[in-house]
Order: C-alpha cells, then sequence, then structure tokens
C-alpha cells in the first residue's frame, strides 16, 4: 500500500530553511527533528537563498495583481461557457 504525500505549508518550509541557514544546528539534527530528509531540507534553503531577493522586488504584490485579473478574466469565460451551454440545451429540447 503506498503512503499518501503529505502536503507541507509554505510557512514551514521557510521556518525549517531558515533554521538550516542559520547553522546552529546541522541540517540532519533539524531533519530529524521535523521527520524531513536532509536532501529536502538541503532544497528548500537553496530555493530560500535563491528567492530571498523577490520578497523586495516588488514582483510579487505585481503577480498578485495579474492573479486578479487573470481570475476575473476565467470567470467572465466560465458565464460565457454557461450561457452558452443553457442555450444549446434550449435548442435541442425544441427538436425533441
Amino acid at each position: 500500500m503506498s503512503q499518501k504525500r503529505r502536503k507541507i505549508s509554505p510557512e514551514l518550509k521557510a521556518k525549517i530553511a531558515l533554521e538550516a541557514i542559520r547553522g546552529d544546528r546541522p541540517i540532519a539534527e533539524i531533519a530529524s527533528e521535523y521527520g524531513y530528509h536532509p536532501n529536502q531540507i538541503t532544497k528548500w534553503k537553496k530555493q530560500l537563498l535563491e528567492n530571498a531577493s523577490g520578497v523586495f522586488s516588488g514582483k510579487q504584490e505585481k503577480s498578485e495583481k495579474d492573479w486578479e485579473q487573470e481570475k476575473e478574466k476565467l470567470f467572465a469565460q466560465i458565464g460565457q461557457l454557461q450561457y452558452e451551454n443553457n442555450w444549446v440545451k434550449k435548442k435541442l429540447g425544441l427538436l425533441d
């Protein structure tokens, strides 16, 4: 029987990666405490260091605005498709 994948919150990943960056304890010790493989913690540490400059660049706000625009566009498209679907159902009902 296979195991289900654990969903790890970004906050927990950041917390673990920050502990690894501080270097107060070895990564193996941090890994055993949280129950994750040391290679995974090293990967999170590397990702945090690579993407840390993005926190101060303002790109996060821009991407959230883009997300809102994309969401509105998709909701409008869903509404249009529902309207067209209902229209087709109505017309097919007349043919019966």
